[in-house]
């Protein structure tokens, strides 16, 4: 008797203890016979941070929250005495880690004392994506990362994974593309199954250097979504023997790691607001998106900060050229056509934001934009004339005298502008904006305290 009674208890254990799902996440945990749950977030830099959390506690992950010591985490602006920082997800956004067999994982904002905090990248995306669905509009981005492929010598120093990958213009090269090929598949094969469209792989204009690219969605889940491509590419590259580096501008000669923004504004009635046939300059551009335009342009040197967010990243935005002839990225505050010299290029009917890198933040970065383009719609603000010339070719007193600024050229820089324009504290929020500025500010000290190979060359026995 005692031991069916034990016998019962445990199977009414069993029955009770087994979590319920909507049909929808069962099937994902079925099909993929998930074990483990990652609770992911970004940092104030975009870095992923995770909690796996067994299988058996995913309701958690949705309804009470994982909890964190804030003090530990990269600008959330707490400190050691202060309350957990909790991470809480929709079950919705569970997806499988395909190069993590047994793994999913869930897209979580963070939460202080049961509120959002204004610290959260993700919230603070969210603030400003609520901005637009309050006039029934949908931000639409798509990202075009760029990445630089490497491996680790004897003595520890990056070099190239492809020794022969060695042309003065890589860009679209055979041989480059098919000898890195077997990382590029497993990245992609691991991405197809979790949603991305991809349509595209191309070596880009630096030795080592490739981009994938895969289909836009709103601002929301396209930044989820290049965390993820960032998660994967590491630990995939890892697997490998190789590092898969975003790092803006690894070779000083040679192009950097772009992350172009292509974006346009759909509402229930229209997808794209921002086309329109009948514009005479033939861009296929509405009144719409001249003042998001303007926008950008206006606030370009503070949104610069969110956009190249590093030291390294100022190595990229130059005024000059490299080895392949152009360094594609922007230098100028300045809009045209198809000119990929400017900070904002027009494919016919949409924008694409040159400035930012792929160390960005995808989260302050779309935060920033939507920021800066509705502040030129509110505002009516009109860009100046479109440049559909090389800027890389035209001298600085050239440039100047056409009206045309230069982009920041040092992080300082950009933290300077961003500190100037109040826009962003005011929108974005002041605790986040505050707390990069302070970030960013001690970034630039450290640079600058760095005592580098060069100068140890240069001056141990220069005079």
């Amino acid at each position: 008797m005692l031991q069916q009674a034990v016998k019962e208890m445990f199977d009414h254990h069993e029955l009770t203890s087994q979590p319920m799902y909507r049909p929808e996440v069962q099937k994902v945990i079925d099909q993929h016979h998930l074990k483990y749950v990652l609770a992911q977030f970004v940092d104030i830099h975009g870095a992923a941070k995770t909690k796996s959390v067994p299988i058996s506690g995913l309701k958690a992950i949705e309804k009470d929250g994982v909890g964190f010591a804030g003090f530990a985490i990269s600008g959330m602006g707490m400190q050691p005495h202060g309350p957990d920082f909790m991470v809480k997800g929709d079950l919705s956004t569970l997806t499988p880690v395909p190069w993590q067999p047994g793994y999913g994982r869930v897209v979580c904002e963070g939460y202080v004392n049961g509120k959002p905090h204004p610290y959260d990248s993700r919230y603070v995306l969210r603030q400003q994506v609520e901005r637009l669905s309050a006039q029934g509009w949908t931000l639409n981005t798509g990202l075009e990362p760029e990445f630089s492929l490497f491996r680790r010598s004897e003595d520890g120093k990056l070099k190239m994974v492809d020794d022969s990958d060695n042309l003065d213009k890589p860009c679209y090269d055979y041989k480059g593309l098919s000898r890195s090929r077997e990382f590029l598949e497993r990245l992609t094969e691991a991405l197809i199954p979790v949603g991305f469209d991809i349509y595209q792989i191309d070596h880009e204009d630096a030795n080592g250097q490739f981009e994938i690219n895969y289909t836009y969605a709103d601002a929301m889940k396209s930044a989820d979504m290049f965390t993820f491509f960032r998660m994967a590419a590491g630990e995939i590259a890892n697997d490998l023997g190789m590092i898969c580096s975003f790092m803006p501008k690894p070779d000083p000669k040679r192009a950097g790691n772009g992350m172009h923004f292509h974006l346009s504004i759909g509402s229930d009635e229209c997808s794209n607001l921002f086309h329109d046939a009948s514009d005479p300059s033939g861009m296929g551009l509405s009144k719409m998106a001249y003042h998001f335009i303007a926008g950008l342009l206006e606030h370009g040197p503070a949104l610069c900060a969110f956009c190249a967010p590093t030291v390294n990243s100022y190595k990229r935005l130059v005024v000059g050229r490299s080895l392949s002839g152009a360094t594609w990225a922007p230098a100028f505050i300045a809009y045209g056509g198809n000119n990929r010299s400017a900070m904002v290029r027009i494919p016919y009917g949409r924008i694409e934001l040159r400035l930012p890198d792929a160390g960005c933040n995808p989260y302050l970065v779309s935060a920033a934009i939507i920021a800066a383009g509705l502040d030129g719609i509110e505002r009516e603000l009109m860009p100046p004339t479109a440049c559909n010339e090389n800027l890389y070719s035209l001298g600085l007193e050239e440039i100047a005298a056409r009206g045309i600024q230069t982009l920041p050229q040092s992080l300082k820089e950009a933290i300077d502008a961003l500190k100037a324009d109040p826009l962003f504290a005011q929108k974005m929020g002041s605790e986040i904006v505050n707390e990069f500025i302070e970030q960013k500010s001690m970034e630039w000290v450290e640079y600058c305290r760095h005592v580098s190979d060069w100068e140890i060359q240069r001056y141990t026995e220069f005079f």
